[in-house]
């Protein structure tokens, strides 16, 4: 018998979306809950598939995967006839490719340093950090709004695409921010973005995992 997927998470945070994609290719898998509070993420066992010990680690049958993009990358190269993201040969992939890298090397971290400006940069240097991480989200979200104006493949309303739910994770976050904070993003800012995360929210699997971490009926446009 074949190895389940065995996916270590937590609510609400990087794994969700990797729940979610599991969900909408329909892959059994086992879940295992890591729980951060009682130093989970510390434990030998852990670290042996996290080096860094963070959220989420996937065991497959070809070994542990961790970095949210490559773990959705495996999935969906496994699973083409379910189109979230182009083909290897495909003409697209390229473009697909880096605006992926793009969003989990520049946005995904800079929006973390919000959260987390202190494992950054020390309690001392906080103040110098958030303005320039706010700035670094600015940047990568113009950038990714005129991306997706274009309504690429793999960027697009029209069908559920990989980088339109991990936006739709990393953006829910942003939009969780007060509304008098400065790190606060409102979706609607962002109308071709807005329109993609809008449809990936309404899919069924997105729904379906939603209610499952209580993140309500709009988990990604919620402060829309």
């Amino acid at each position: 018998m074949t190895q389940p997927l065995i996916l270590h998470y937590a609510p609400d945070s990087a794994s969700l979306v990797i729940r979610i994609v599991l969900e909408e290719l329909g892959l059994p898998h086992d879940l295992r809950l890591v729980d951060r509070t009682k130093g989970d993420l510390d434990r030998p066992a852990y670290r042996a598939l996290h080096p860094l010990g963070l959220i989420p680690a996937l065991e497959t049958p070809e070994g542990a995967m961790f970095e949210t993009a490559a773990i959705l990358l495996w999935l969906s190269d496994r699973h083409p006839e379910a189109g979230l993201a182009p083909a290897p040969s495909a003409p697209d992939r390229g473009d697909f490719l880096k605006w992926l890298f793009f969003t989990s090397t520049n946005l995904h971290p800079a929006l973390l340093q919000l959260f987390y400006p202190e494992r950054t940069a020390g309690p001392e240097a906080v103040p110098a950090l958030l303005p320039l991480a706010r700035a670094r989200v600015g940047t990568c979200l113009d950038a990714l709004e005129t991306a997706a104006a274009a309504k690429p493949g793999w960027l697009t309303p029209d069908r559920p695409t990989l980088l339109g739910f991990y936006l739709g994770m990393l953006i829910r976050w942003l939009a969780s921010f007060p509304p008098e904070d400065q790190a606060h993003v409102d979706p609607r800012s962002y109308p071709a973005l807005h329109a993609v995360i809008a449809a990936a929210e309404r899919r069924a699997a997105a729904q379906r995992i939603a209610q499952d971490e209580g993140l309500g009926p709009l988990p990604f446009t919620l402060s829309a």
